[in-house]
């Protein structure tokens, strides 16, 4: 079978590249290896740019979770023994994944796209026109993007190279809360970080479902329980939490500057890059980089340009309108690994000036 556009990977970035594209009048392919809904390692935090575009891309039938969502209108970040407070302005939405990916990928086929789970793609040949072998099926493609996250078999060899002996691994789970704060606490430790945010009321009226998502050393921890052990703010406050959901895990997790594009794919979310999650942009890039992909192939699907021309649009887009998220989230994290004696009073000074903080909630959207 031919199509116009294959995707790969059915996240939020290959579900916004499809249905862009779909829209446009494109004949969309998308593989997935899993099958919906599916419980995913992510903070859940939808920043308030890209809300506009999911509400475009959600079908009818799914626009409640946009309506019903929690909204995010603060941050408070918890570091060595200081808290520092910020408004996020507009207010970011929490939507558990388990719901965006179903929805998304439903919005999918109702957009006309032909969509297969649990599909496991084996190879990509060709470029000019791509043919991609996934199981027993073969199809073929005159342009592909490649959204099958941060780690696959198509994770080009320099990022693999980047693969060090220090491991980092990513667990998130739900629990039940009594009286959850509107805010996304972030709880940092030497290692690592725990992210906790509501993401919906409780249905047996016990309280607020949260979402407690970190990213740790493997050597720091390797549970959830372990992790919430590490910050003593955090350690007081989940003793009254209550699971709901079992606890999944993700690695590696590395760190290296964005791919747009490789072998002819144009790459969208993780694949492109890994950013920080502790700056709550991921589900944001993942949306905006597929929608931006679609939109980049249009002149080549309809015959004005060539793929290497459409490729080259895309990766100046994706620098100039995205890149910036990269860079100010490396330099925080280069910030967070001062010794404790340096890092302790200069964070205590900023948790005592308003606007430094809000400076630095604004340079991560």
């Amino acid at each position: 079978m031919s199509f116009d556009l294959a995707i790969i990977g059915g996240g939020p970035a290959g579900c916004a590249a499809a249905i862009v594209a779909a829209k446009s009048g494109a004949r969309v392919l998308l593989l997935d290896r899993s099958r919906f809904p599916r419980q995913k390692v992510c903070g859940e935090f939808v920043s308030a740019e890209s809300l506009g575009l999911l509400q475009l891309l959600l079908a009818d039938d799914f626009q409640y979770l946009l309506s019903k969502s929690p909204r995010i209108s603060r941050t408070r970040i918890f570091l060595d023994g200081s808290m520092l407070e910020a408004a996020i302005n507009p207010p970011a939405a929490s939507i558990a994944r388990f719901d965006l990916d179903s929805a998304l990928w439903q919005s999918c086929c109702e957009a006309g796209v032909e969509a297969h789970a649990e599909t496991t793609v084996k190879s990509i040949e060709g470029s000019g026109l791509f043919r991609i072998v996934a199981g027993d099926q073969v199809f073929e493609s005159k342009s592909v993007i490649n959204a099958s996250g941060r780690w696959s078999s198509f994770t080009s060899r320099e990022v693999r190279a980047r693969s060090t002996d220090q491991k980092w691994i990513g667990i998130k789970a739900h629990y039940y809360e009594i009286a959850a704060a509107s805010s996304v606490d972030l709880y940092f430790v030497d290692g690592g970080y725990c992210g906790v945010q509501p993401v919906a009321a409780a249905h047996n009226g016990s309280g607020t479902r949260i979402n407690a998502c970190a990213m740790v050393r493997a050597d720091v921890a390797n549970s959830l329980p372990d992790v919430l052990r590490l910050n003593p703010a955090l350690r007081e406050r989940s003793y009254s939490w209550t699971p709901v959901t079992e606890t999944v895990t993700t690695s590696p997790l590395i760190f290296h500057q964005p791919e747009p594009v490789q072998n002819g794919m144009l790459q969208v979310g993780d694949a492109a890059a890994f950013v920080d999650p502790f700056v709550g942009d991921g589900i944001s890039l993942a949306l905006r980089s597929g929608a931006l992909a679609s939109e980049c192939l249009h002149s080549f699907l309809q015959g004005r340009c060539s793929l290497e021309e459409a490729s080259m649009r895309y990766a100046q887009a994706y620098t100039q309108r995205l890149s910036r998220v990269f860079k100010v989230s490396s330099l925080l994290r280069g910030w967070l690994r001062w010794p404790r004696a340096v890092r302790k009073p200069m964070f205590s000074l900023i948790s005592r000036t308003p606007f430094v903080g809000r400076q630095i909630v604004n340079l991560t959207r």
